[in-house]
């Protein structure tokens, strides 16, 4: 899906003329480049179907609230994988990241909340309606 509209944008722009210097310039050899390159790009295939599963299955709320709680996750992992430094710009957009996540959660916990406080006022009025029927003289 994302693979030929990235690689139709790289033989349109030229890219592909670079491509030689950014292997060479990639201090694992060209094999790990390789070997790195498929490895995103089967990465994003997997995670693109995925978030269209997600809005298949669930709703698109909540894939891209999912989307967005992997981005919070994300610099951590580089933090404990690649040893990468945590400077303030990943922290505060971490931070916003798991704001809007835990805002979606109690968002979804309120309108639960009222939706059975709403169920249950239901089921006592209809409870209540065979009695007042009879009260009136409709039954």
């Amino acid at each position: 899906m994302q693979i030929y509209t990235s690689l139709v944008a790289t033989c349109a722009s030229g890219e592909w003329k670079t491509l030689h210097g950014e292997i060479e310039a990639f201090g694992k050899g060209s094999a790990a480049y390789v070997m790195t390159m498929v490895g995103i790009a089967v990465s994003w295939q997997v995670c693109s179907v995925g978030v269209v599963g997600l809005i298949f299955l669930v709703s698109s709320l909540f894939s891209n609230v999912v989307s967005t709680l992997s981005l919070a996750i994300t610099p951590i992992a580089s933090v404990i994988v690649f040893h990468d430094k945590m400077g303030g710009v990943k922290v505060i957009a971490m931070l916003m990241a798991l704001w809007g996540f835990t805002s979606y959660i109690y968002q979804n916990y309120m309108d639960e909340s009222k939706s059975r406080v709403g169920k249950l006022k239901l089921g006592l009025m209809v409870a209540m309606l065979p009695a007042d029927y009879r009260r009136v003289g409709l039954s």
